[in-house]
């Protein structure tokens, strides 16, 4: 594959994946991920 295709895709790879993260902090997704997480660590350790 030559060296130019090579960028083009690692660039539009990552241009993708910062939108989808945006996406995800706009729409507030990493509070109910770590709320989530915090569930699961307090009922490993008998909590809750």
């Amino acid at each position: 594959m030559k060296q130019k295709n090579l960028w083009m895709i690692r660039g539009t790879v990552l241009i993708a994946s910062a939108a989808c993260i945006g996406y995800g902090l706009m729409r507030e997704e990493h509070l109910e991920v770590l709320k989530k997480a915090v569930n699961i660590c307090l009922q490993c350790i008998g909590i809750g």
